[in-house]
């Protein structure tokens, strides 16, 4: 028999004498347990070498080519926004379109009420037929006076200038005169009536509310029996758009970019409502004016003064997805490097003397995206990049960076190749 099961039998007899089990502590396969876990423990720090040194995060450098953009956002309009006014006061009695529908050149959206405008045309009638019959008034009495200058012209020439008198003769001639300048009156007369009857008619027809192009309703703002007033401002009744299937985008570009964005260029731009898809587009024009100009002499106090410039993209569509108001975020391709030498920009800010780490497993996303950190890089300064040699030690490399599209940089070198891994940060906690 050995000697643990003798102890059990006495721990059992202990047990069966008192009735109470021994403490714990006092017990052998405790201990035993014990020192197999600290001698794993042991063996496990021996075998392990002691403390590891940092784990890096690593790109590959890769060559190809970079294409260099530019992004700016802003909205999607159509090519030609009309906004259709009145400009006749009165009550509106039909509205006969509403928002989407597709108009016609020459359809009629709304009618006003002609009430007061009819009587102004009666009106204006009256007046022309009595002007017309001051014409033939005036006429009628110029053809008296001639005729009686020409008797006091002949009675003279056969008295031989005795009767009639040189007094009644002038008179006479007179008569005539003031007859020609009724006559001329009269039909300035006819001349002004002709407008004012004519003016109440243009109202009679533009109480008649026609769309201006053909295209679709973006926008009604007015219901019948609603009164517009146009005494001052033209009432805005409808908005149209004239197509819908070529569109322009108007961004801003900030005055950093504007330099490389030019007419022709192609690019591309997404919307929020159809999120992942790209939708191309072509630079039209890029203002010369600026954004600042139009804002006030407060606003240029208060510091309100960032400078951009509008650029117009035309855009197709066919498909009738795009609608007008969308916010867009549009990238144009402004130029393109060639095959070239490619290093992750945060392999240029890399400085292992900064301890810096990564922030996770995976890095920091912005990791490289700062502006003004990738301002400082330049085309041609010379920077330095790290790679991990077969002993773990980092081994730095010196290159000559070219431009950048603010994720990758190209740069020159001649210890650096297509294939190595440069060091872009350090992992969270070394491992």
């Amino acid at each position: 028999m050995s000697q643990t099961e003798t102890q059990d039998e006495q721990d059992i007899g202990e047990y069966l004498e008192s009735g109470k089990p021994r403490p714990w502590y006092k017990r052998r396969w405790v201990w035993i347990v014990g020192a197999l876990v600290l001698l794993l423990i042991l063996i496990s720090t021996v075998f392990s070498g002691g403390e590891q040194g940092p784990s890096y995060i690593t790109a590959e450098v890769e060559e190809q080519s970079l294409d260099l953009t530019v992004t700016a956002t802003g909205n999607l309009r159509p090519t030609n926004q009309v906004e259709v006014g009145s400009e006749v006061s009165g009550r509106i009695d039909d509205v006969l379109v509403d928002v989407n529908d597709v108009v016609t050149r020459g359809q009629v959206l709304a009618r006003i009420n002609t009430d007061v405008i009819q009587d102004q045309i009666t009106q204006g009638r009256a007046s022309l037929n009595a002007a017309r019959a001051a014409v033939l008034q005036a006429q009628a009495t110029l053809q008296a006076d001639t005729a009686q200058l020409e008797r006091l012209r002949e009675v003279r020439r056969l008295s031989d200038g005795r009767v009639p008198s040189q007094a009644e003769l002038e008179q006479a001639e007179a008569a005539v005169r003031r007859g020609q300048a009724a006559v001329a009156s009269a039909r300035a007369n006819v001349s002004s009536a002709q407008a004012q009857l004519s003016s109440a008619q243009t109202n009679s027809d533009r109480a008649v509310i026609r769309s201006p192009v053909a295209g679709v309703v973006l926008a009604r703002q007015v219901e019948p029996g609603q009164t517009v007033a146009a005494s001052f401002n033209t009432p805005t009744l409808f908005v149209l758009a004239e197509s819908l299937s070529v569109m322009q985008l108007r961004v801003s570009i900030d005055e950093a970019d504007v330099g490389q964005v030019e007419p022709g260029q192609e690019g591309t731009f997404t919307v929020d409502a159809y999120p992942g898809r790209r939708f191309p587009a072509t630079v039209e024009r890029v203002d010369l004016a600026s954004n600042n100009i139009a804002l006030s002499q407060q606003q240029q106090q208060q510091g309100q003064q960032v400078v951009s410039y509008e650029a117009r993209l035309i855009v197709g569509n066919d498909e009738g997805l795009l609608r007008p108001g969308m916010t867009a975020t549009a990238t144009i391709a402004t130029s393109n490097t060639g095959v070239a030498m490619l290093v992750p920009n945060g392999a240029l800010r890399f400085d292992p003397d900064e301890e810096e780490e990564a922030g996770g497993m995976f890095g920091d996303p912005n990791f490289g995206l700062d502006t003004e950190e990738e301002a400082s890089i330049g085309v041609g300064s010379r920077q330095t990049v790290y790679v991990v040699d077969d002993d773990g030690s980092l081994r730095s490399i010196e290159v000559v960076t070219g431009r950048s599209d603010g994720r990758q940089t190209v740069v020159t070198s001649d210890e650096l190749e297509p294939g190595m891994e440069v060091v872009t940060g350090v992992r969270a906690g070394g491992a």
